[in-house]
């Protein structure tokens, strides 16, 4: 308990001290992220906060980890050191698609190979059960990468995929500290110290950006303990600690970056488009568009996020796939409800 508690506070130390010599350095050298049309900041902003992010919980989980917990610990480290270098280098000097997501697959082949990170069952859901080898790590390489991005797409609005990495480390390092996973819990907590840190400088009139080096980290993270939650809790069925229905639990707990994306790009498939095609449709924008600010916003959405975890988690005993339709009627419906106040507000503005 102790390790992890002081990796907690390492973490927040480090990154809180550090941040504030990375403004000055990004301001020194004029590396901002520029506003335009698709962004909704209005003024030039350092974003190379997740070297503050990265900075403090790699120290952290290094220094406070038992060597005896190390586990696969070394290759998750390797993966989290891949996600850095390309994000690092598209926040200084944007590079092509195809590198930055050749990056994340070796990342994730890492995972799944070395760390053991892969889905090998669906627990159920759709009456899918055990899946065979290969489609296991095709699948795993495809929910992997698909977090990673998510996290990226998510990151529009002040404290937003911070706040989302919070509320999935606080709940899964404590997950994970319960059943005596000290490494994953250490992770977990590292990373919670580090983003608490970095949201003081990120909420209301942010200083500084996370950045794709940050957004892509968290992201990473998330999907590791995420992957890690639903292979270890399938074991622990007659301990005192096993979560029923935890598949639909953890996709609730990251519920907001998956259910982004998917809508995104189905919108955009629909009219046409790429569905890799930037544009100001977002859940976040769509807030924005209705007056919110941006911490209004990511308290409006994160209590969203906090009451779907509540409803699996409480109805966890129930089918799973009748949980999971229960969670899709209500996202639809609050998205329903938002798209018409988002299509009122344009009427009575024209």
């Amino acid at each position: 308990m102790y390790n992890i508690i002081l990796a907690f506070i390492t973490a927040f130390l480090l990154t809180f001290r550090v941040i504030p010599a990375i403004i000055y350095i990004a301001d020194k050298k004029k590396l901002y992220d520029e506003p335009d049309h698709r962004k909704s900041h209005s003024k030039v902003t350092p974003r190379l906060g997740g070297i503050g992010i990265f900075a403090g919980l790699l120290f952290s989980i290094i220094l406070w980890t038992p060597f005896n917990s190390l586990g696969d610990l070394q290759y998750i480290l390797s993966a989290f050191i891949i996600i850095f270098l390309i994000g690092a280098k598209d926040d200084i000097d944007p590079i092509v698609p195809i590198k930055k997501f050749s990056a994340q697959l070796l990342a994730a082949l890492i995972l799944i190979f070395k760390a053991n990170v892969i889905i090998t069952d669906f627990h159920g859901i759709l009456g899918i059960h055990e899946l065979p080898f290969l489609w296991s790590i095709v699948f795993s390489l495809f929910v992997i990468i698909a977090i990673v991005n998510a996290f990226n797409l998510i990151d529009g609005v002040n404290g937003l995929a911070g706040s989302v990495a919070l509320l999935t480390t606080l709940i899964l390092g404590f997950w994970f500290y319960k059943i005596d996973r000290i490494e994953l819990a250490i992770v977990a907590y590292s990373t919670a110290g580090s983003v608490i840190a970095f949201l003081k400088y990120n909420f209301s009139r942010a200083t500084i950006f996370m950045g794709d080096t940050g957004s892509l980290l968290l992201g990473l993270i998330s999907a590791i303990l995420s992957i890690k939650f639903l292979e270890i809790n399938s074991t622990l069925v007659d301990s005192p600690d096993y979560i029923p229905s935890g598949t639909i639990f953890i996709i609730t707990i990251i519920i907001l970056p998956i259910f982004d994306t998917i809508r995104i790009m189905i919108l955009r498939i629909i009219k046409g488009k790429s569905p890799f095609h930037p544009d100001k449709n977002h859940l976040h924008h769509l807030l924005l568009d209705l007056g919110l600010t941006h911490v209004q916003v990511t308290l409006v959405l994160m209590s969203i996020n906090v009451l779907f975890i509540l409803i699996a988690y409480f109805f966890r005993r129930i089918d799973n796939n009748l949980l999971l339709l229960i969670i899709i009627g209500i996202l639809l419906v609050l998205t329903g409800l938002l798209n018409f106040l988002h299509k009122r507000k344009k009427k009575l503005t024209v």
